[in-house]
């Protein structure tokens, strides 16, 4: 097979013509040197069709499209790409890290610019909505334009109704009324994109997949890539409603029946899955991609990304009556360069959920929301984590959360003993469990390798950066094997403006009070 980018054809030589120019009738047969050949366009659904006769063909992706953006793709994403720009639906399964985001993007951008596809709604956990999905449309696809369908029902029919290539919206957003009839009536909305499909699709009964399944099925089969490194995070059996949702045809169309098939009971509440289990639900799961962090060499040694989360009412009142004080502290000249850190501290206990009070006391605001990103960040690695937390109260607070949800969590802080540390470690290192280690980061700041783990998760930010540092610093070591994923959440531009201080190990010293001066005059 030759390919001419000039004509944008494929030149192929085969024993029976007939056998293409039978399927695709604008193919052309010529001779050359005494030789037949058979010229095809090369365009995705020509490459489709060669695929269906057995005759592989690239993509054209591959060969055409100038793949925008502020870097160049790694050779795993324009891989990624191109197999998503030739199927209708398909599974996207590859590891946190590894570019899963950009890499759909790419496939729907140049399927758009071909009008293969119009516009596509993207479906996305709430934390990843804004300071992924969007953020990445910004920096990379600047003559694409957003609409975030969050807020009131009001607000998010009002913002469907805007002209936009991408929706997007987070997955229990679905269910607020109106949307999926809106959306429904929208056949220019050809492509839907749904993140974590593992998360949205788990249980076919719940009311955000009946939600997601009415907008992709119901009214017409729309395409729909699914997204997740972790596709059966609980059991085999997860695989089912997202095999419904995407590929119905792999799989029976009772969940029972499915459940006999990968999983055997031993007792009258006991079900383990059967040894060839594994090999079902990746039969099932198809057509998918998945590329491990370790396969992409590529990729870079450390990568840092931002989940936005929300703040719990109890948090905003008490963050927002904190501010207010502040200004009026800063004004009477009350607050320093000197006591700033004291401030900050107290804000950033709000945002944790666990605020001690003037006797010592924690008061608990709760921070759920916070909490279950976490949770999300921990499933989606698949893999150990650790999580830092600034504060010892809100250590324990999300430990106990994480072994709530059946994660196997350790926390250690300033008051565990060493022999219980050195447990911890030792068992993280050297065996299957822990997954997670919740921690105040300036007890593993030091000299600790915890290689183990390859993604870090940070709660809040710390006011040290030379604590930010050594705290990455335990998974960044000569002896680390696997690219590393350091994630950032952030409710506030208070923990924004710390974040980046911190990556750039400046001095974070004055950040709170330049933030509140900066509001004043804007």
């Amino acid at each position: 097979m030759l390919i001419s980018r000039k004509h944008r054809a494929l030149v192929l030589r085969v024993r029976d013509p007939e056998r293409i120019t039978t399927v695709i009738p604008k193919a052309k047969r010529f001779f050359h040197n005494g030789k037949e050949f058979v010229a095809v366009k090369h365009g995705v659904d020509e490459v489709k069709v060669l695929g269906n006769i057995g005759i592989p063909a690239p993509s054209p992706i591959k060969y055409y499209y100038e793949w925008p953006g502020q870097f160049k793709p790694y050779i795993h994403q324009q891989e990624i790409a191109a197999f998503l720009s030739l199927n209708n639906r398909a599974f996207n399964l590859g590891d946190i890290g590894v570019g899963k985001t950009i890499s759909t993007l790419w496939a729907y951008d140049y399927l758009r610019s071909t009008g293969a596809v119009r516009r596509a709604l993207v479906v996305s956990p709430l934390s990843t909505l804004e300071r992924v999905w969007a953020d990445e449309v910004f920096r990379n696809f600047p003559h694409l334009e957003t609409a975030v369908l969050h807020g009131s029902r009001e607000k998010r029919l009002k913002l469907l109704a805007q002209d936009a290539d991408l929706y997007l919206i987070n997955h229990d957003g679905l269910k607020v009324s109106g949307i999926v009839e809106a959306l429904n009536e929208r056949p220019d909305i050809d492509l839907v994109i749904v993140d974590e499909v593992s998360q949205v699709a788990r249980t076919a009964g719940a009311d955000r997949y009946k939600a997601l399944h009415r907008v992709i099925n119901r009214q017409c089969a729309r395409r729909a890539w699914g997204l997740t490194g972790t596709p059966i995070p609980n059991a085999p059996t997860d695989a089912w409603a997202q095999c419904r949702l995407l590929v119905p045809e792999k799989v029976p169309p009772y969940f029972s029946r499915f459940k006999d098939t990968v999983m055997r009971q031993i007792s009258n509440f006991v079900w383990v899955p059967r040894p060839e289990a594994l090999n079902i639900v990746q039969e099932a799961m198809q057509p998918a991609i998945r590329y491990h962090r370790d396969e992409c060499i590529d990729l870079p040694p450390c990568i840092y990304e931002t989940r936005q989360v929300e703040l719990t009412p109890a948090q905003k009142k008490a963050y927002k009556d904190m501010l207010t004080k502040l200004k009026t502290e800063i004004d009477g000249g009350e607050v320093t360069a000197v006591n700033e850190a004291v401030k900050a501290q107290k804000l950033l206990q709000i945002l944790t959920g666990a605020v001690l009070d003037g006797d010592g006391q924690v008061l608990d605001v709760q921070a759920g929301p916070r909490m279950d990103v976490v949770r999300e960040i921990v499933l989606e690695a698949g893999a150990k984590t650790l999580v830092y937390v600034p504060f010892v109260a809100a250590v324990k607070c999300v430990a106990e959360y994480l072994r709530h949800h059946g994660i196997a969590t350790e926390f250690i802080h300033g008051g565990v003993p060493k022999a219980e540390r050195d447990r911890i470690f030792t068992a993280f290192q050297g065996t299957s469990t822990p997954q997670v280690i919740v921690a105040q980061p300036a007890t593993l700041s030091h000299g600790l390798t915890l290689t183990a783990a390859n993604t870090i998760v940070w709660f809040a930010p710390v006011t040290s950066a030379d604590t930010y540092t050594q705290a990455c610093g335990r998974i960044v070591r000569q002896s680390q094997t696997k690219t590393q994923v350091i994630i950032h959440l952030e409710a506030t531009d208070l923990e924004r403006r710390y974040y980046k201080r911190l990556k750039d190990k400046q001095r974070v010293e004055g950040t709170l009070l330049e933030m509140i001066r900066e509001a004043r005059t804007t």
